[in-house]
């Protein structure tokens, strides 16, 4: 299988027709080995129904059914693992994607990137319940993981099927695959994609979202930052904390004992918090250490990624 289309929808009985007509005329026009996966994410309209018909009436289209709505990051996640495809596109199912862009985004793929991104530069959606908020939290998201990107929120994305094996995706975190598969050393372009206003539906993935965004976006800095060395950032607190807790009790005892100050004021309480603070801090990080250690040990969970290997006889890829 030379492609896959991965299609979360929820409760979008309106689109799913038009959109799969559309993406099966693009894909008909590039001429790959392909699969539609649409992943009907626990729908309590008729999505279900008429998906099982698209089903049966096109033989590279497969009807997913989650048991219950889990959420745009778990459905993607469930189409990814069901993928064949040495490339993975994924795509919103509201119709206001447009599936034309599926050929550019794989072309661009082709010059030796490993995901290609959609921005949508001309967004059709409401300026301050949907764009300004984007535009704010692609700034934030930027400038937190160090992967520069101008939409992050486009679900119009393009993958190597090798990438998408190596990453694991949990809460709001498909916005941030890009960030997740930094660890890998992928190559990363983005390209403008067109934009069309909604026909039919509201959004059902919303700016509701986004304190879980936020929290999200913690956790990946963490794991980016100090995944498998969390005594860095506990152990630079913990030293901080002990250093200027010391540095405080000292200076009581100095003023005590040269100066004869009352030692029992609230330098000295906040210096004993400080110093205990920064000892749990401290323990913290070997606990956590420990954690990781285990983590990785217990799972065999690499802590690299190989792109390929090339020796005199052949060229492998691996998975």
């Amino acid at each position: 299988m030379d492609l896959s289309i991965v299609v979360p929808v929820y409760n979008e009985a309106e689109n799913v027709e038009r959109l799969a007509s559309e993406i099966i005329s693009s894909l008909d026009a590039l001429k790959l080995r392909s699969e539609i996966l649409f992943v009907n994410d626990g729908s309590v309209d008729s999505t279900a129904e008429k998906l099982n018909a698209l089903a049966k009436k096109n033989p590279n289209l497969k009807a997913i059914h989650l048991r219950k709505n889990f959420g745009q990051t778990s459905a993607m996640v469930a189409g990814f693992d069901i993928a064949q495809g040495d490339i993975i596109v994924s795509m919103d199912g509201d119709g206001q994607n447009d599936p034309a862009d599926i050929g550019r985004l794989i072309e661009k793929l082709k010059e030796g990137f490993d995901i290609v991104s959609g921005w949508r530069r001309n967004r059709q959606d409401k300026f301050f319940s949907r764009r300004l908020p984007s535009m704010i939290a692609n700034k934030i998201i930027s400038w937190a993981t160090q992967i520069k990107l101008h939409d992050y929120g486009c679900s119009l994305k393009a993958f190597r099927k090798e990438v998408i094996d190596n990453i694991h995706l949990y809460g709001e975190m498909h916005r941030f695959i890009p960030a997740v598969a930094s660890w890998m050393g992928i190559r990363l372009a983005e390209i403008e994609v067109n934009h069309r206003p909604r026909q039919f539906g509201v959004s059902k993935y919303g700016i509701a979202r986004t304190f879980r965004v936020v929290l999200d976006l913690i956790t990946i800095k963490f794991l980016l930052s100090f995944s498998t060395k969390p005594i860095r950032v506990f152990g630079f607190w913990g030293l901080s904390a002990f250093f200027l807790g010391s540095l405080g009790f000292f200076w009581v005892v100095v003023q005590k004992f040269c100066f004869d100050i009352p030692a029992q004021r609230p330098l000295l309480t906040v210096s004993l918090m400080m110093i205990l603070s920064g000892l749990h801090f401290l323990c913290f990080g070997l606990l956590a250490e420990l954690q990781t250690r285990m983590y990785h040990e217990s799972t065999n969970k690499p802590i690299y990624a190989i792109k390929s290997i090339v020796s005199e006889t052949e060229r492998i890829n691996p998975a």
